[in-house]
């Protein structure tokens, strides 16, 4: 017996590494698809349960494919030119700082209520602006902290007058129950913050430079700054044009809302019933 399992170890160990990098072809082709689509390795292998909840043969671990995508046989295939961050090499991302200012009627994130901290209540929205060319022009942005699902809206200038605009056309169409607050940093243009009272809403102010504290949108604002990186003059970007790209974010899976789609979380929770899986996608 002794024998027998010491010359299957050999056989296994001598074999180690010269399977196809993504099993099977079927496995191949999904994840290419989804590859070209920005998916991220995470993604990809966290849908694939769920789309192949009975299928054990459709199943690849994250790092299998960011192996594959580095690997030295593969990379003449550029195919991390499809990654998230489009990166030769992989690395941690840093994150950026918020702006003091004096704000009338501010109220601190730490006397926010636990229903919020806790992402236990649905309607809680993180709002940021994300700036073009020169600081002049941009997009104000809004995320739903338990769904994730992502709003943007094209502003003419980074001002309160226009983040206002903004924000009022992100909720004024959404039920009262899901819209009940966002959280905002301290930059001029969140100064008529209090004009949201109009909309039945509370507003909460994250403390300076600690843009930890609006995870959500600083890494939603990332994702979106790939389609649109500094120095993007905004006056020449169509609204229709944004939606499209915030439409691909929203309809990605999501390792921390179980590879569901932040599309597929909000409207469950608008319609209150549970998630379910209407296409492969």
């Amino acid at each position: 017996m002794a024998i027998h399992a010491q010359n299957i170890s050999v056989k296994r160990k001598s074999l180690a590494g010269k399977r196809n990098p993504l099993k099977n072809k079927e496995v191949f082709a999904w994840v290419i698809k989804r590859l070209i689509r920005g998916w991220s390795p995470e993604q990809i292998s966290g849908r694939m349960k769920l789309v192949f909840p009975n299928n054990l043969k459709m199943r690849i671990n994250p790092e299998t494919i960011y192996s594959f995508i580095y690997s030295n046989e593969f990379k003449h295939r550029k195919f991390w030119e499809y990654l998230p961050w489009k990166r030769k090499k992989r690395k941690h991302k840093r994150g950026r700082g918020v702006h003091r200012g004096s704000i009338s009627n501010r109220i601190s994130i730490h006397n926010r209520p636990n229903v919020i901290d806790n992402k236990t209540e649905f309607g809680h929205f993180e709002g940021d602006s994300v700036e073009g060319l020169h600081h002049k022009n941009g997009v104000h942005t809004e995320v739903e902290r338990i769904s994730r699902k992502y709003f943007v809206r094209l502003v003419e200038s980074i001002s309160s007058d226009e983040a206002v605009k903004a924000q009022k056309e992100i909720f004024e169409n959404l039920p009262v129950f899901a819209r009940k607050s966002t959280t905002l940093d301290n930059g001029r243009e969140n100064h008529s913050h209090f004009k949201l009272k109009d909309l039945g809403m509370a507003t909460y102010f994250a403390d300076p430079y600690s843009s930890w504290q609006r995870g959500s949108n600083e890494y939603h604002n990332g994702l979106f700054r790939r389609y649109f990186p500094k120095g993007t003059d905004f006056k020449l970007i169509s609204q229709e044009e944004i939606d499209d790209c915030v439409d691909e974010i929203n309809n990605r899976p999501r390792k921390c809302l179980g590879f569901y789609t932040a599309n597929e979380v909000f409207f469950a929770k608008l319609n209150n019933r549970g998630v379910a899986i209407q296409s492969g996608m």
